[in-house]
């Protein structure tokens, strides 16, 4: 038996629930009311540093016209670049239209800290999809680190997904010049690491050889906690403006923020040497990227609940999670295993006729650049391929989990994953 969702007034709103879905979301919404309590006090204190930052960098509305060309004296732009630093717990930040994602900001750092005869170092085991033809450890992509003669190794991750510090200190002697770690789980069942643990890495890094630089892939856990890896030690840390910090708003771009020096290496990978971060138009979208700053911790924490609302549906609905519902987070993501092909088809699909933009649209999956299985991807999103707008997705391979994250509001969310799970049971 199908229920049309309704409002306080109980007119129609056209998304099919089932009555079982029905009668668990309401369950799952009283379970979940104090991890909601704990979000939103985080997104408090992240609105406050951002807030603060802004105040500080005395941001105008001079701060929102954009230019073309070569980007000279672009105040915008510069000083949105000071912001991100404080709010990242750096000393110098790169914030630009110019990255075209995640991938290619996290690329500009590892060349930034790399030089041919050194070794990088992967923390957290293999590393997310698209990064490893990056380093050249799948695929046969021209420019990857290997074809710079820049080595690469790792240390597996411990009990329960902690890092190994241990292994790491003892593995990051001799040439390695960059320790890599990855924030968030990626496309693996692992645990994201917390700030804690990011800056348990970087002593024990620094403690073993002073010279090695921590990078860290901070994608997806943007504004999740109170603090940074920045704030606790690491050298660098790299995301995207269509995740966490762009808050829904910024179009594309990417960010690389930590110590100057290594900034300003990052800024001649992206552009030339001699040029750096003084050129870069920033066209028409300063005012987006300060806008999507100031509402990322918000953003943020409307993603998180969605987490965990999804977490403890699927829970009374019999399915396994990651994290489960009443866990600490320190990414966005929803790991949930389908243990099969069909099931995680129909929670994509279901993900997308929740959605606001092309709902009418069945994903499949397909062949992606960067990635060795085929992907299904659902993500009825404003910005193409958005993050931290209401998505899910998963490689075809077992056991076939379903890696949700987003919503740019709980609400529209929580009708979104309710209709997915419905889509499990018809």
């Amino acid at each position: 038996m199908s229920l049309p969702i309704t409002n306080g007034n109980d007119a129609l709103m056209g998304l099919n629930v089932s009555k079982k879905v029905s009668t668990f979301a309401e369950h799952a919404m009283r379970d979940t009311l104090g991890q909601f309590k704990k979000i939103d006090d985080i997104a408090q204190a992240n609105t406050e540093k951002v807030l603060d930052a802004f105040q500080r960098h005395r941001v105008s509305d001079a701060c929102f016209f954009g230019t073309t060309g070569y980007g000279y004296d672009d105040k915008g732009r510069d000083t949105l670049d000071a912001i991100y630093a404080d709010v990242m717990g750096a000393q110098s930040a790169l914030v630009r239209v110019g990255f075209v994602s995640g991938t290619h900001a996290i690329a500009a750092a590892l060349f930034a800290a790399l030089r041919p005869g050194r070794t990088l170092l992967s923390a957290t085991g293999p590393p997310y999809d698209t990064l490893r033809s990056v380093i050249g450890i799948s695929g046969n992509h021209s420019g990857s680190l290997m074809e710079y003669g820049i080595g690469y190794s790792q240390v597996e991750l411990g009990d329960g997904g902690a890092p190994d510090l241990g292994a790491i200190a003892a593995a990051c002697g001799g040439n390695v010049g960059a320790v890599f770690v990855q924030r968030s789980r990626g496309y693996s069942p692992r645990r994201a690491l917390s700030v804690r643990d990011i800056g348990d890495i970087c002593a024990a890094v620094h403690g073993a050889n002073a010279d090695a630089a921590v990078i860290v892939d901070n994608c997806y856990g943007e504004f999740t906690e109170t603090s940074e890896p920045g704030d606790l030690g690491a050298d660098l840390v790299a995301g995207s403006l269509i995740k966490n910090p762009g808050g829904g708003l910024a179009p594309t771009g990417g960010y690389v923020a930590g110590r100057e020096g290594l900034v300003a290496a990052a800024a001649s990978r992206l552009t030339a040497p001699g040029i750096g971060a003084e050129c870069g138009a920033s066209l028409d979208v300063n005012r987006l990227f300060y806008q999507g700053l100031f509402m990322a911790p918000h953003t943020v924490a409307q993603a998180m609940k969605a987490a965990v609302f999804c977490a403890r549906l699927l829970e009374l609905l019999g399915y396994r999670t990651s994290p489960g519902y009443g866990e600490e987070r320190s990414d966005i993501i929803q790991m949930v295993e389908f243990g099969s092909r069909d099931l995680l088809e129909r929670f994509c699909r279901g993900i997308q006729a929740g959605s606001p933009v092309n709902s009418f649209a069945t994903p499949v999956a397909g062949d992606m650049p960067g990635y060795e299985h085929k992907v299904i991807m659902a993500a009825g999103a404003f910005i193409q391929g958005s993050s931290i707008e209401l998505s899910a997705d998963g490689p075809m391979r077992e056991p076939y989990n379903a890696y949700l994250q987003g919503g740019l509001t709980f609400e529209s969310a929580k009708l979104g994953i309710m209709l997915a799970a419905s889509y499990l049971e018809n």
